[in-house]
């Protein structure tokens, strides 16, 4: 919806529902290699006196949810760059705005991130 002084409301809703399978599969996921990951909102205070996550599901959700949020946000962003240079604005600029979350969004360095989806695109071109 648009709104006065160049602004903007976007409502973004979340549904989640997975199957027997999908559970199955969720659960390895948390157990295994995403047993560390954590989301933004914090159930309390480890001993070190630094906020405790909340992780599991809700977790994933929370970060997939930013996720979105910063893609939306940077895609606006870079709008107002000349075409040829949106591409390479929203990646540097979504990545940026990852980083500024790293114990939630943190997943690969810079390089191989710009690198995976520089390549991503080129796919994308040539399939029609």
């Amino acid at each position: 919806m648009a709104l006065p002084n160049a602004k903007a409301f976007l409502h973004l809703t979340y549904a989640y529902a997975v199957n027997f399978s999908g559970r199955l599969a969720m659960q390895t996921y948390l157990g295994t290699i995403g047993s560390g990951k954590v989301g933004f909102t914090v159930i309390g205070k480890l001993a070190d006196g630094q906020p405790d996550y909340i992780g599991g599901v809700r977790g994933l959700i929370e970060r997939n949810t930013m996720r979105y949020y910063l893609a939306i946000d940077t895609f606006l962003e870079a709008a107002n760059a000349p075409p040829a240079a949106q591409l390479e604005k929203r990646l540097q600029s979504w990545f940026a705005a990852t980083e500024r979350y790293p114990r939630q969004l943190h997943e690969v360095d810079r390089g191989a991130y710009l690198e995976m989806k520089r390549a991503e695109y080129l796919r994308q071109q040539t399939v029609h």
